[in-house]
């Protein structure tokens, strides 16, 4: 969705009219139908202002194009600004321009920054790698750029911002950010004028906005190539027996034939779904299919790119426009997608869940799909506004004439692989009764109730130098503390532990 579209000299007058941000809040409020908040206006206000003495002192043509406020299909990402025209040897060449109101920033232990912003310092990612990352997803997702060789590029505007001597923004370690998408401050105007004018120097560049508007989500060749070798050698997605099984079932369903199909796979807690789903993603994409892996928790996609992409920042960029929420589909058109692979489909929502503005996220997965494929266990639904059964699948997939697949995942691999002991607790919490309602092989796995949480600490660490505990815990406080909406709250029983994150946040104060 693009909010407001102009070719040069256009956006130019509006600004020496004093007419800009009132045409952009007029575009924002029949695209969106709201209105913008005071800070969004007043940072238009401010920052178009630039904009307009480098476009007009750039020096390039009047019909090149100009986008503000695009908003990339199915994401939340909103480009601040795009120009596009041809350059002087006649390449279609587009570019991102990220604008910022900083005044100050700081570096951080990580690859991302710390500024003021919304009230308080936060810690944000680096304007240019911001940047680029939106230029990959453009590149890699939007048919109507790869297929028509447009050329992108990016860089980062921080007219409001004075360069240091020794600038934090421009440390070492942001220096793949920096050679991809450069920087510029408020003493560069010049620089980024002579910066477009070589990119974006000739005219003609309404129809390269229109291209890059209408064009469709669909991964480019060289984004499949990419996430085919990041699946090649990890042994973090092995497939195992019945997992195997299940995959190959899967892959021979998904076909090109105009059918519409639903694949419903079932399995409790550790019998391999997410293994499968990944797998399936990256065969499907090799295959030529438009396929996107869904799931509804953000902090569980997480984990899914971080298994992939082994912590890579780049690779994240390139290939995160793969992996989305659920929440992003509910206007999308009929069979937009060939596949979509949803995965803890259990956690799908209904109309009111917070920030969903459709009615049902299982309809609207199966009417964007031509197949969808619902990893599932109903027995993981956790809060009111899940709907996502295999009922309510079913019922939907009849209402779209979608056929209906059904896969079973009896083998799970937690709990030291002891069925038995997944059975007794289904049947002692009487969510289904199972054969072993009086127990199971206690050789398999261990399961005691202890008088005291001391007894408990000592059997977990006697347990600690066999499994990865530490790392497992370390992932369940990360979780935990990346809950909350608005702010995280934290007391601490440990007092060592209390003493860390008072030293931790010190540092952060400090700055």
């Amino acid at each position: 969705m693009i909010i407001y579209v102009s070719n040069a000299i256009e956006f130019r007058n509006a600004v020496d009219a004093n007419e800009i941000t009132t045409n952009i809040e007029k575009a924002f409020k029949e695209k969106t139908g709201r209105y913008p908040g005071s800070s969004e206006k007043a940072s238009w206000n401010n920052s178009m202002q630039f904009m307009e003495r480098i476009i007009r002192n750039s020096g390039v043509a009047d019909d090149c194009g100009v986008f503000i406020e695009f908003n990339i299909p199915n994401t939340r990402m909103r480009v601040d600004f795009i120009v596009a025209v041809l350059d002087k040897k006649g390449n279609k060449n587009f570019v991102i321009i990220e604008l910022k109101q900083w005044s100050s920033a700081n570096t951080t232990e990580k690859k991302d920054v710390i500024t003021y912003v919304g009230g308080g310092n936060k810690q944000v990612a680096h304007p240019s790698y911001q940047a680029w990352s939106y230029k990959e997803h453009l590149i890699n997702l939007n048919e109507g750029i790869h297929t028509n060789n447009l050329n992108g590029y990016s860089c980062a505007y921080l007219h409001n911002y004075i360069e240091r001597e020794l600038e934090p923004l421009k440390e070492e370690q942001y220096s793949d950010y920096l050679k991809e998408s450069p920087i510029f401050f408020s003493n560069d105007y010049k620089k980024l004028q002579e910066h477009l004018f070589n990119l974006v120097g000739e005219g003609n560049g309404m129809d390269i906005l229109h291209t890059i508007a209408t064009g469709k989500i669909r991964p480019s060749q060289k984004l499949i190539d990419h996430v085919t070798g990041l699946f090649k050698g990890n042994q973090e997605f092995v497939l195992l027996d019945e997992q195997k099984v299940a995959y190959e079932t899967i892959m021979s369903l998904v076909t090109e034939q105009e059918t519409k199909k639903t694949i419903i796979v079932k399995g409790g807690p550790g019998t391999g779904k997410s293994v499968i789903s990944m797998n399936s993603l990256g065969t499907l994409l090799n295959r030529g299919f438009n396929a996107k892996f869904i799931a509804p928790n953000a902090s569980f996609r997480e984990v899914m790119l971080e298994r992939l992409i082994k912590e890579n920042p780049m690779d994240r960029a390139r290939i995160k426009g793969l992996f989305s929420g659920s929440g992003q589909y509910y206007n999308c058109k009929l069979n937009s997608f060939d596949v979509l692979i949803i995965d803890e489909a259990h956690r799908l929502k209904r109309k009111g869940a917070f920030q969903y503005k459709g009615e049902n996220q299982v309809e609207d997965m199966i009417k964007t799909a031509q197949t969808s494929i619902f990893f599932i266990d109903d027995t993981q639904r956790i809060r009111p506004e899940d709907i996502g059964t295999v009922d309510e699948i079913k019922r939907v997939a009849a209402q779209y004439d979608s056929e209906v697949h059904e896969v079973e995942l009896e083998a799970q691999f937690r709990c030291a692989g002891a069925d038995g002991f997944i059975n007794w607790t289904k049947d002692a919490l009487q969510i289904e009764e199972t054969g072993n309602f009086n127990g199971w092989d206690k050789k398999a796995f261990e399961f005691e109730v202890l008088d005291t949480p001391q007894e408990v600490y000592a059997q977990v660490k006697e347990k600690n130098d066999n499994e990865r505990l530490t790392e497992l815990i370390k992932n369940i406080y990360k979780t935990l503390l990346s809950r909350g909406m608005k702010g995280c709250y934290v007391y601490c029983r440990d007092k060592k532990l209390e003493t860390y994150l008072r030293e931790r946040l010190a540092i952060i104060r400090s700055h």
